[in-house]
Parts: structure tokens; C-alpha cells; sequence
């Protein structure tokens, strides 16, 4: 601890780790599970699908926000102390070491893994068998060759635009010397340049078809084998059918990545939606800030490309195999081989206080139901607005909808409550970046079916997760809410991990009224009974148990903060902290990415660890724990400690205020605390490593909580059995 009259400046930069590089640190933590013998093969190529996923969308977002700054001038440092220029120089340095180290592990470890189980992934078109050649051809001939628009490039036909993040096909043309003059070029009428056309060189381009299945399965030769080539190499192999009058001097795959930061002036929008709509088509002509090609493609075209995009060398980088290894996941998928998956992460299963064909609002009106996805099942999210929207009794169903699925089952009820005369009211947030188009989709169908629909607020995105159902009851009316810590998406439930809460609390009841007369107003309530919202008062909540603890510290009573987020990058939240832990505060932080906070530093961070598990699911949920002297308040949230949560979006955390709730969340902390197998560790220079299991139990979180959802289920279904379901309360 640092002497009490010493100052510290908690806000030093040196104090601090550069956003976007601990965001790189992030996506290593997930090639390194790609990288883990530990894990299974197929699975161990879906980890590096993600990581190529998530790196895609750092540089259409975080990139091109750091290149607008420096374009414009912006000269104002980060909380590390690095301007935007700075940050771009060490970003694409590590991010330039970061793909070489993925397609090491490409080259080196999965694809020779998948060759020992007979699966091969053919690199070129002559590694294919005449079998297969006869084959391939055939399926260009009738199902690409039809799709595919070839492009030449000239003083008649300018750069087309090469749509953001689409793969294509360059190459370099000469006209053969026998080919007739052609439709566009009779009015070449010198001789001289007849004579020397067979010299000239021509530039082309096709885009491979994102509409057909780029992994190609081929016939099987041998029992067993699975053999594929992807698309991209067969158009390769046929280039000459695309440009009969011309040789093929070279062809090389290439990608671009566009600027794909919207910029939505809401003051100045009259109608968000259009607005939102006309920025949506820009996002495919965005400024291109990163060019992938094939390594070793010839310097003819690679200068042509980077003159016609405009992009700096740092921004190019040479492929060894494969562009975009996002295609790894579409492999997965196909290639069957079970025993290569991960089986050790049960389905799941059914919440125990919601039996088969039981009432939910009778059961939620007896008790709080905490779950924890996807261990246990989502399904009573869906089946309460469901029920709601065909219940006589139900008045009104009010609900935030940030990222939904494809076909969403909430949003069908939501349309079906409307059709059936309930007041639905539903904030839509157009800004949900990626789900712009998705989202204006449904919310016009929602329109159309007659709900209410809300888009957003200005100048703030609605990320909090509520349902507020108001329903007519014997006693008078009965309002129910669900808060979470994730979307309202039911394919997601099954991926990520997060918490949620289901309650007819009648003081939350009214909070949840208050926030959806602020959403849907302008109507601020003047006190809150027990949720905390963002962005007027929730960040103020946080610095304020924080110095809770640390004055109990300085009393000598119990201080520990146990916290759980995706991102940790708010500096005031970071200097409180820091400040609690130089007055003796225990601060463990289990952060899933981003994490500008720097352990070990002498007086300063000592008493704080950070640990990310990365595992089979994505960790999401937001738990805050805060020891207050013995007397532990428990919260979750739909917020980070991060800036844009906490200043810039309208967020919730609600308290977990029943003893047998507020100890499942805190055994969800503990039990990712003594996470061995799936935890990577901060050090003080900022990079993770993982745990030194030697003297350790073995431990993988995600596996103890889907098992111990299994054993609920199963108390579940031999109650059931018995005739006898007893729901667990506070009081038990």
C-alpha cells in the first residue's frame, strides 16, 4: 500500500494501456485456444474463424475511426498518452505480426491436422485429380460461369467499385496476337498499335460470388476422405473462359476493407430512419483501409490496385494462403467428423422454477427467477412474451430490442400482442452497428402490425435489455419484468453467456414504467426505487461503491470488489479503482476484452487482478459484486465500464436483493476466479498468459456451470416425477 500522504496521480498515462492494443491482446487470447492441442481440431478452426471475424470488424470500425482523426487533425492524446497517428503505426505493426501468426497456425497446425484425419483442404487447382478436374469444370460451366461478371479495366471502362470486404479475382491481360480488333477496340486504327497489342498489358477484375458456397466439396475418391477446393481457385483455374481474345498473364485473389463507421448526424437528420438508410448504401463505398492479396502476387498488379484504392503501403498485406479465413466456420459445418467437436458442454437445460406447461406469471408472481444462459435455456424469455401477447389479462407489452435473430420468435409475439389489441411499445435502435439493415427490416414490420415503435433517442444508443408486460389481475394491475445482461436474441442465447432476471417486484415494476416513459419522452424520473440507468446516473453509482469500499478499507473493515464485464476502459472508473486499491481494496476483474487497466504497479495496482476466460462461449454477462463491509450488494447490467456504456447509451443495473440470487451470482464470479483451464491471466506488461495449472485443480468454468445446470434439471424432473414441485425461495 502506498503511504497514505504520498499523491499519486492515478490519471498518468504510463498508468494506462492503449485501447486498441488491448484489443489485439484480446483476439491473441482467441488464437490462442486455435493454437491449443487442448482443444478439439474442428473446434480449434472455428477459434480462428473468429479471429479473422473479429479482426475485420476492428479495422472497418476502430481503424477507420483513428485514420478520420488523423485526417482531420485531431491532435488530443488517449488516456494512454498516444495520438491517433501513434496508435496507427503500432496497431498495424502488431496487427501485420497477428495475421502472419494466423496463418502460421493455418499452414502449420490446422491444415496438417486436418490431413491426419483425412480431411484435405486442396490449396491450388492442380492438386485436384482428373476426376475432380472433370468435375469442377462441369460445376464452373453450369453454376458459376453463369453468376460471374468479368470486368476489364480501360481508358473506356474506369475501376468498378470493389465492394467492402468482397473477394475478387485480379489480373493481368494480353491481347493474343491472332484476336480481331473486338467491339471496343475498332477505333484503334494505326497499325502500329495492332502490332504491339500483344505487348500491352490490361488489368481485370471478377468478384467471387458471395451468393454460391465458396468451400467446394469434390467427389469422393477414397472411403472416408473428404477432399475440398475453394471457389475462388476455381475461377482462378478458368480465367481464360472469362477473357477469350486475351492471355492470362496472372491472377491473384484480393479483398478490400472499407471504412464502415456510419457518422450519423442525428441533429441534423429530420428522419433518423432515411437517414440511417442512406448511410447503409455509403457503407459499401466507404474509404478502402486495408487491401489483403495473395502473397507473392505480381508488383504490376498490386501497384495498380493500391493506385486505383488509394492505399498507403502499411495497409497492404500479403496473404500465405487462404483470404479471409472466415470461410473456416462454413468448414465446420461440413465436414462432419464428431469426434474432432467439443462434447463436453451439455445443452441447455430447462430453469427449474419454470416446469413444462407451468403459468410464468404465476410462477414469477411466487418468486424471482435468476438464469444463466445459455446453460439454461432461453426459451422462458420467448415463452413470456408469447404468453403475454395471447393472454386476455394482459394489457401492454413494452420492450428494448437492440440485435435480434433472422426470425425472431419475440418479435412474431410482439406483431401477434398488437394484432390482438395490446398496447405494444417497442424501442428499436437503428445505431446496433452491423444490424442497421436487419433492424429497420422488423421494425417496420412491427409498424405495419400496428406495435409503437421508438427509434432510438438522439445522440444516445438504448442498449439496455427490459420487458415491461402490464397485466389486469384479481388484485388490481400487475406489472412483470425481465432485465438482462444480453439481447433479445435467441440464436445468440445459445452462444454467449449471460444472466437475467425475471420479477413482478412492484418498486422495479415502477422503475420499468419510468424507463419507458423516458424513452419513449422526455420524461427524467426525479428518484429511481432500484434500477440504476446510463447515461445520468449509473456511472456516478459505480464511483461511488467504489469509494464506498475504499473507505472501508481505510477503516480496517472487509473492502473486495469482484466484478465481470467485456470491457474495462473508462479512465474515471479506472482511477477509483486504482485509488481503492492503493487504500487496500482487493479488486479481482475477470474483463472478457478490452482492459486499458495495467496490474501490479507499485502503490498503485497491487491489490488488483484481471484475468478473460475465453472458451466455447462468448462470456458477456455483466456482474458487479461490491463486499460493503460485510453486507455484499450484488448488481448485473447491460453495461460495461466503459465510456460509451456509461456516458453515451442508456443502460441498466439492477440490483440482486434475493439471498439465494445474490449468492448464484456471486458463485458465478468465484467459480470464473478459480478458472484454470480456459483463464488468461494479465501481466504488468499488459499481455495475458495463461494459468499455471501445475498444484491446480482443473477447472473449466463453462463446464461447471452447464453441469451444474444439468443437475438442477434433473432435481427438476424427479420432482416432476414425484408429484411434487416445490419452487426454491428466499426463505429456503
Amino acid at each position: 500500500m502506498a503511504p497514505m500522504n504520498e499523491k499519486i496521480d492515478f490519471r498518468n498515462p504510463e498508468y494506462y494501456i492503449n485501447r486498441e492494443l488491448s484489443w489485439l491482446q484480446f483476439n491473441r487470447r482467441c488464437l490462442s485456444e486455435a493454437r491449443s492441442k487442448d482443444n478439439p481440431l474442428l473446434e480449434r478452426l472455428k477459434f480462428l474463424s473468429i479471429t479473422a471475424s473479429n479482426l475485420d470488424e476492428f479495422f472497418m470500425v476502430r481503424v477507420a475511426s483513428l485514420q478520420d482523426q488523423e485526417h482531420t487533425g485531431y491532435k488530443k492524446k488517449d488516456i494512454a498518452g498516444m495520438t491517433a497517428g501513434e496508435q496507427l503505426t503500432a496497431i498495424l505493426k502488431d496487427a501485420h505480426l497477428f495475421m502472419q501468426q494466423q496463418y502460421w497456425t493455418l499452414n502449420h497446425q490446422l491444415l496438417p491436422g486436418l490431413r491426419e484425419n483425412n480431411i484435405f483442404v486442396l490449396g491450388s487447382f492442380e492438386e485436384l485429380t482428373e476426376k475432380e478436374r472433370q468435375f469442377t469444370d462441369a460445376y464452373f460451366m453450369n453454376d458459376v460461369y453463369p453468376v460471374l461478371t468479368p470486368m476489364a479495366i480501360d481508358s473506356t471502362r474506369p475501376f468498378p467499385l470493389i465492394r467492402n470486404k468482397s473477394l475478387n479475382i485480379g489480373a493481368l491481360l494480353t491481347r493474343k496476337v491472332n484476336a480481331g480488333p473486338g467491339i471496343l477496340n475498332r477505333e484503334k486504327k494505326k497499325k502500329k498499335e495492332e502490332k504491339a497489342q500483344k505487348h500491352l498489358l490490361e488489368y481485370a477484375t471478377v468478384q467471387v460470388p458471395s451468393v454460391l458456397p465458396r468451400v467446394i466439396l469434390l467427389p469422393e475418391t477414397e472411403e472416408g476422405q473428404i477432399r475440398a477446393i475453394l471457389l475462388e481457385e476455381v475461377i482462378r483455374a478458368n480465367m481464360a473462359r472469362l477473357f477469350l481474345n486475351y492471355d492470362v498473364v496472372c491472377a491473384y485473389p484480393y479483398r478490400i476493407m472499407r471504412n464502415a463507421d456510419l457518422g450519423v448526424d442525428e441533429d441534423e437528420a429530420e428522419d433518423l430512419l432515411k437517414e440511417i438508410e442512406s448511410k447503409l448504401r455509403k457503407r459499401q463505398r466507404g474509404q478502402a483501409i486495408r487491401l489483403e492479396i495473395e502473397e507473392g502476387a505480381d508488383v504490376r498488379l498490386l501497384q495498380f490496385l493500391t493506385q486505383e484504392m488509394d492505399i498507403p503501403e502499411p495497409y497492404i498485406f500479403p496473404i500465405d494462403g487462404p483470404i479471409d479465413l472466415t470461410f473456416l466456420m462454413k468448414l465446420y459445418g461440413m465436414v462432419g467428423h464428431d469426434e474432432l467437436r467439443e462434447h463436453g458442454y451439455p445443452k441447455p437445460q430447462m430453469v427449474p422454477e419454470f416446469p413444462e406447461g407451468c403459468d410464468l406469471f404465476e410462477e414469477i408472481s411466487r418468486h424471482d427467477v435468476f438464469m444463466h444462459h445459455p446453460y439454461q435455456s432461453f426459451q422462458p424469455v420467448v415463452d413470456l412474451v408469447r404468453q403475454a401477447a395471447v393472454d386476455p389479462q394482459v394489457l401492454a407489452i413494452k420492450q428494448t430490442l437492440y440485435r435480434v435473430s433472422g426470425n425472431s420468435p419475440i418479435v412474431a409475439a410482439l406483431a401477434k400482442a398488437a394484432e390482438n389489441d395490446k398496447q405494444v411499445t417497442v424501442l428499436v435502435e437503428l445505431k446496433a452497428r452491423f444490424d442497421e439493415e436487419h433492424n429497420i427490416e422488423w421494425a417496420k414490420m412491427l409498424e405495419k402490425a400496428g406495435c409503437h415503435v421508438i427509434y432510438g433517442l438522439v445522440g444516445l444508443k438504448t442498449h439496455s435489455k427490459i420487458t415491461l408486460i402490464v397485466r389486469k389481475e384479481e388484485d388490481g394491475i400487475r406489472r412483470y419484468v425481465h432485465l438482462g445482461t444480453g439481447n433479445y436474441n435467441d440464436s445468440t442465447a445459445k452462444l454467449y453467456t449471460d444472466v437475467g432476471l425475471m420479477t413482478c417486484n412492484e418498486q422495479i415494476g415502477e422503475d420499468a414504467t419510468a424507463v419507458f416513459n423516458m424513452l419513449s419522452g422526455y420524461s427524467e424520473p426525479r428518484s429511481w426505487n432500484k434500477l440504476v440507468c446510463a447515461p445520468l446516473w449509473l456511472k456516478n453509482r459505480f464511483l461511488y461503491m467504489i469509494e464506498r469500499e475504499k473507505r472501508h478499507a481505510e477503516h480496517g473493515e472487509t473492502a473486495h470488489i469482484k466484478a465481470k464485464m467485456n470491457a474495462l476502459c473508462d479512465p474515471d472508473i479506472i482511477a477509483a479503482l486504482y485509488s481503492a486499491s492503493a487504500a487496500g481494496v482487493e479488486i479481482d476483474l475477470i474483463v472478457r476484452g478490452i482492459c486499458c487497466l495495467k496490474v501490479g504497479i507499485p502503490g498503485v495496482s497491487e491489490n488488483i487482478h484481471v484475468r478473460s476466460i475465453v472458451g466455447n462461449y462468448l462470456e458477456h454477462s455483466r456482474i458487479y459484486c461490491f463486499e460493503n463491509g460485510g453486507r455484499p450488494e450484488v448488481y448485473a447490467a447491460s453495461a460495461d465500464w466503459m465510456p460509451r456504456n456509461l456516458d453515451r447509451r442508456v443502460e441498466i443495473m439492477f440490483p440482486l436483493e434475493d439471498e439465494a440470487i445474490r449468492e448464484r451470482a456471486i458463485a458465478i464470479l468465484d467459480t470464473e476466479l478459480e478458472d484454470t483451464l480456459k483463464a488468461h491471466i494479465m501481466k504488468p506488461d499488459g499481455t495475458y498468459e495463461k494459468v499455471d495449472k501445475r498444484g491446480k485443480d482443473l477447472i473449466n468454468s463453462q463446464k461447471v456451470f452447464g453441469e451444474e445446470a444439468v443437475q438442477a434439471a434433473k432435481v427438476l424432473a424427479k420432482a416432476r416425477d414425484s408429484r411434487v414441485f416445490v419452487p426454491r425461495t428466499s426463505e429456503e
